[in-house]
């Protein structure tokens, strides 16, 4: 058969596959271009971003569990002026399209990230994460609530005609009610999910083994929870899903899709295979030859729910 159809269109980006990088795992893609060619992924999803730079919390930062890792890194980052003066002049030398995600501790500054982020040349798109607490709500985090997550979109949307992804947090009861929110405000695609909260103890010391107590959990073990969040968010919007949580292979990759994501996020798996991103990209090709299927399209929400 020819060479299958695995391009994709999110929410107005349009990638040559549905393999995205997940924030905060890739960097600023430029420590990953000795290893293999960028231009071969669907899309880059570059470390968050804020407005002002950001040192993350103290160490220990990461842990290694049960089928994953814990990470308080903290969204350290460089903040919007570095990146745009050190950070984008590369990416802007690449194909793949590029999105920023963007976070903020108010919706004010959610809303001046993206009105200074509009016109910036190379940039396909935005990722909003909600999974932040509002520090004029009492820490609330914006994702938890349907209101604020709402808020928080609409406010963006009010300043950029950039494509908009909300990256949804997994801590609710009912992912679809904040699916259907952030779509209503003006999302053009939503992702899902975000690290799941959660601890680790030194019982020799009987003291927390992240110094920030808590931290997100990704990895292989979150991905049911993230499949199931991810079907029922296919089901509730109109607009795009990307599927994300513990994709470490093309099976996985395969899984998400299948539920009804357009694309997903590659995370986790790049700190255990720098490569697994492309990989991954191989394999759905493989699995469509030798299925003989033309189109990645067919794939996408052709789960069976018949019994027998």
């Amino acid at each position: 058969m020819d060479e299958p159809n695995l391009a994709v269109e999110v929410g107005g980006i349009f990638m040559k596959n549905p393999v995205m990088t997940a924030s905060g795992t890739f960097g600023y893609a430029q420590e990953f271009a000795s290893l293999f060619d960028l231009n071969g992924l669907g899309g880059i999803i570059v470390k968050g971003l804020s407005l002002e730079p950001s040192g993350g919390n103290p160490p220990p930062r990461t842990i290694e569990t049960c089928g994953g890792m814990l990470n308080a890194i903290g969204l350290e980052n460089v903040g919007l002026e570095a990146f745009v003066q050190e950070k984008l002049p590369f990416l802007q030398t690449l194909e793949t399209p590029i999105v920023l995600n963007i976070y903020g501790q108010e919706i004010r500054a959610y809303a001046e990230l993206a009105e200074r982020i509009q016109d910036l040349e190379g940039i396909a798109g935005i990722e909003i994460n909600i999974s932040c607490p509002n520090v004029k709500a009492g820490g609330i985090t914006f994702g938890t609530d349907p209101n604020m997550a709402f808020e928080v979109v609409k406010a963006v949307r009010e300043k950029t005609r950039l494509p908009l992804i909300a990256k949804l947090s997994p801590n609710v009861t009912d992912i679809k009610a904040i699916a259907r929110s952030v779509e209503e405000a003006g999302a053009d695609a939503v992702s899902l999910i975000n690290t799941i909260t959660g601890m680790a103890v030194d019982v020799a010391t009987r003291r927390p083994v992240l110094a920030n107590i808590t931290g997100g959990l990704s990895g292989p073990a979150i991905k049911p929870i993230a499949l199931r969040m991810v079907w029922e968010a296919a089901q509730a919007v109109h607009v795009p899903v990307i599927g994300i949580g513990g994709i470490m292979d093309a099976t996985d990759a395969l899984e998400f899709l299948i539920v009804g994501a357009r694309a997903v996020q590659v995370g986790t798996a790049n700190f255990v295979n720098p490569r697994a991103t492309l990989e991954i990209v191989e394999g759905l090709r493989s699995y469509l030859v030798e299925n003989n299927i033309t189109d990645i399209s067919h794939i996408i929400g052709s789960l069976r729910l018949e019994v027998g």
